[in-house]
């Protein structure tokens, strides 16, 4: 299969795909895929948007939240608005996402707790998978992509291994942090919650969630917005103007933060949670026989082999569909 050089559309007043109601379960099921992805710091929702050839039209329909929606639901044409805006798309993506935090925070705080490396080595098959799956957009590797792909890994790795920032409870320090940290969920490869966690945040956005602490609640929603919109213009001026050098780039940033996923690790410095937890903040990675020796705790080695090879195959899978179904992210 020969894919387009060019980039792709974002026409943001473009119209939405036609979806039935099993293409609107999908988007409900990709939302909450992206929804898991992000509560683990070092997975990116965005990772997940672009598998499931989703992602052009997220960056698209981010782009395309304008004052002009405002005005044509003050006006009267509220369902005009929700059609142009693709607001359809975005509220159940969302729903989406809120699904997955209600189902599966706690299964997947239980997951890292008692099977941590099987957990880890599924998410390092998901990334390992996906960097062929951006990559083979990339239209020629010419030698200046692959400098911006080198790039992109030296930038994982000093993301993977800096130490965390000292943060006051402000509301300005909040609505930035939260400004910041929204950009990763757009882009794959880099985590949101993982930035939280370099901000300082992480713990306090956690607390303020169970406490429902409304001053930060809003302050950090104020910057989701702000951060969000702004950032889907720069993405949406990159992505028509140096689309393939994007993708490499993205490509090296997925490559760079495999140092944060590799399952066996040792703990450089911990944080302490909202419930007095201490847990891991900044690791680096070891050998299973190392990590034997300072844990105790069998490597379980062909268990983490399964499953990252069980998520090579679900990318595979998610690939196949995409293209089955016409939705890949780069046209064919």
């Amino acid at each position: 299969m020969t894919l387009n050089p060019e980039p792709p559309s974002l026409d943001s007043r473009g119209p939405s795909p036609a979806r039935g109601i099993g293409g609107w379960v999908g988007i409900h099921l990709r939302g909450m895929a992206m929804g898991a992805a992000e509560l683990v710091p070092g997975v990116s929702g965005g990772t997940i948007a672009f598998i499931t050839g989703i992602y052009l039209e997220l960056v698209r329909s981010i782009r395309g939240l304008e004052w002009s929606l405002v005005r044509l639901a003050v006006g009267g044409r509220p369902l005009e608005a929700w059609r142009r805006g693709n607001l359809g798309f975005l509220a159940m993506l969302g729903v989406g996402m809120l699904t997955s935090f209600v189902l599966f925070a706690s299964m997947l705080a239980w997951l890292l707790e008692h099977r941590e490396v099987q957990i880890w080595a599924f998410f390092f098959g998901l990334i390992v998978a996906s960097v062929p799956f951006v990559g083979r957009h990339v239209r020629p590797w010419s030698g200046s992509r692959i400098g911006v792909a080198a790039a992109g890994i030296g930038i994982g790795l000093v993301l993977a291994s800096v130490q965390p920032l000292p943060a006051p409870e402000h509301w300005l320090s909040t609505f930035l942090a939260a400004a910041v940290a929204i950009c990763a969920w757009i882009l794959p490869g880099l985590s949101g919650s993982f930035l939280l966690l370099l901000l300082g945040k992480y713990e306090q956005l956690v607390r303020a969630v169970s406490e429902l602490h409304l001053p930060f609640l809003v302050a950090f929603a104020m910057g989701c917005t702000v951060g969000i919109i702004a950032f889907s213009r720069v993405l949406t001026w990159l992505i028509r103007t140096r689309y393939h050098a994007t993708l490499a780039f993205l490509c090296g940033l997925m490559v760079g933060s495999l140092q944060k996923l590799w399952p066996w690790r040792e703990i450089m410095s911990t944080y302490v949670d909202s419930s007095g937890a201490t847990l891991p903040l900044v690791t680096r990675p070891i050998s299973p026989g190392r990590w034997e020796a300072l844990t105790g705790t069998n490597a379980a080695v062909p268990e983490a082999l399964a499953a990252g090879v069980g998520a090579v195959l679900l990318v595979a899978a998610l690939a196949w569909l995409s293209r089955r179904r016409g939705v890949e992210p780069d046209p064919s």
